[in-house]
């Protein structure tokens, strides 16, 4: 047993050796003729002592004894956008009639959307008609219907209606021409949050104003054209929640009454375990309809500014 384990070691070993050397065999055969050494001549260069340096200076590409020189390195082409292609830059004049550095102009630009959705809130008429919508779809009983992004979107576009006239008189009085460079940065402030005091101003009330002058450390002010913009626009967003909360209790009424009538009919009927809701949200919903529930309150909604 012993021998015929040999045996066959032996010749496994013998076969390994042979396919080894059969492999390189076929690695040479295989190998390309220009990988083989090949001798070169050299070229013997004869040299004219009596020549003068300038007809020696060979022109780059010029063979030079028989032997090419070699040609000059090419310049590597420019990357860069091709003459005529327009750039965008973004630039905004300063006091001194320049503009300002690149950087600088994007930090402004990523501030003024950052505070773009305070504005937005806290400034104009949004506060009221998405907290109105809101109550709306919760006098409806249904929590989720219209979904957020539909009452947000629908909220987006009453502001832009709304608050038209005040933005395109502060593109006019500030934007426009401070992008001109026809007004300081501090002037284009002033000009631009003037439209938006007066609308704040013709929708605040008195005692809203009356009480956040008297928290404040300020001196009364004469007139309202002199409150402080940090006085007015805390006096306005509750100002805008008073009148949200009374457009929303409006709206509340007639549902409530749908829901208090379809409780007491079931409790004397003597269906205590069903759920008023599942039978009051259709008539909800038939009442909503026919009296075109979406038109009175946007209509109700957009005539409560005094613009």
């Amino acid at each position: 047993m012993n021998g015929s384990t040999m045996s066959l070691r032996r010749l496994a070993a013998t076969v390994t050796v042979l396919l080894t050397v059969l492999f390189a065999a076929v690695l040479l055969d295989a190998a390309p003729a220009s990988a083989q050494q090949v001798p070169t001549a050299t070229s013997v260069v004869s040299v004219d002592p009596t020549a003068s340096v300038g007809a020696t200076a060979a022109t780059p590409g010029a063979a030079v004894g028989g032997v090419a020189a070699p040609a000059a390195p090419t310049p590597p082409t420019g990357t860069g956008p091709a003459p005529g292609t327009p750039a965008l830059t973004l630039q905004l004049p300063t006091e001194t009639g320049g503009v300002t550095s690149q950087p600088l102009t994007i930090v402004l630009l990523l501030t003024l959307i950052a505070l773009a959705p305070s504005m937005l809130l806290l400034m104009t008429s949004f506060t009221r008609i998405a907290i109105v919508l809101t109550l709306t779809r919760n006098a409806l009983s249904l929590p989720s219907t219209p979904p957020n992004a539909v009452l947000v979107g629908l909220s987006l576009f009453l502001t832009l209606f709304i608050m038209g006239p005040v933005l395109k008189q502060a593109n006019q009085q500030a934007l426009q021409p401070y992008l001109k460079g026809e007004i300081t940065q501090e002037q284009a402030f002033q000009e631009g949050i003037e439209p938006f005091r007066e609308f704040m101003l013709s929708q605040v009330r008195e005692s809203d104003l009356e009480l956040f002058m008297s928290l404040s450390s300020d001196q009364r002010p004469a007139n309202a054209s002199e409150v402080p913009t940090t006085v007015l626009v805390p006096a306005y967003v509750i100002s805008e929640l008073r009148a949200a909360f009374l457009l929303g209790f409006v709206i509340f009424i007639p549902f409530l009454v749908i829901d208090i009538v379809v409780s007491s009919t079931l409790m004397s009927m003597g269906m205590v375990m069903l759920p008023p809701v599942a039978i009051s949200l259709p008539f909800k919903l038939l009442l909503f309809v026919v009296v075109d529930g979406w038109q009175l309150t946007v209509g109700t909604l957009v005539a409560s500014f005094r613009t």
